[in-house]
């Protein structure tokens, strides 16, 4: 039985954990041409839920860049704290990690998920909005990381997929966020 979909979600980034975030970044550019990569370095999650459990402390860097209508994450964490990022793909190594799905309806396709049988390896919030990781890699291969909509984020999205409209191969790798001087 195929279960259906659920309106408001589609997936919209593949990611993969890296050792390095800026030689990731220059190995897919010069490989794949795709670019720029918006940098966001070390994010801390304060607090969140591990496997159930309450975890702190989590720092890790993040580059994206859009081909087409989907973005390439990279991930790379700084620390030895339990994570989804570590939950699949082992320290010291490299590769695909998930899915993400952004979606209007977080509660709908969480419990989906979840009536599925699938476990919620990380739950927690940042910046105003939900995510999860999904423990889908049995079926799929991969972790699915769920992100509620939210104008922040899109936003953020909006920035990405226009730095790589008409992108011309100049500074492959960007700040995420405006630098501001003082």
């Amino acid at each position: 039985m195929v279960a259906p979909g659920v309106p408001g979600s589609h997936v919209m980034q593949v990611a993969f954990m890296v050792e390095d975030l800026e030689v990731a970044c220059m190995d897919w550019v010069r490989t794949t041409g795709i670019g720029p990569f918006l940098t966001v370095p070390h994010v801390v999650l304060e607090e969140y839920s591990y496997c159930g459990r309450p975890a702190s402390g989590l720092d890790f860097s993040v580059a994206i860049a859009q081909s087409g209508g989907v973005q390439i994450e990279l991930i790379q964490q700084h620390c030895d704290n339990p994570s989804a990022y570590r939950y699949t793909v082992a320290k010291g190594q490299g590769g695909f990690h998930h899915l993400a799905i952004y979606t209007d309806d977080y509660d709908a396709v969480h419990a989906r998920y979840a009536q599925q049988g699938f476990v919620t390896a990380v739950d927690g919030s940042f910046g105003g909005f939900r995510f999860s990781y999904i423990d889908t890699s049995a079926t799929l291969g991969c972790m699915i990381e769920l992100i509620e909509e939210n104008p922040l984020q899109g936003e953020f999205f909006a920035r990405i997929a226009g730095a790589a409209q008409g992108w011309d191969g100049s500074d492959p790798i960007r700040p995420g966020f405006p630098v501001t001087t003082q």
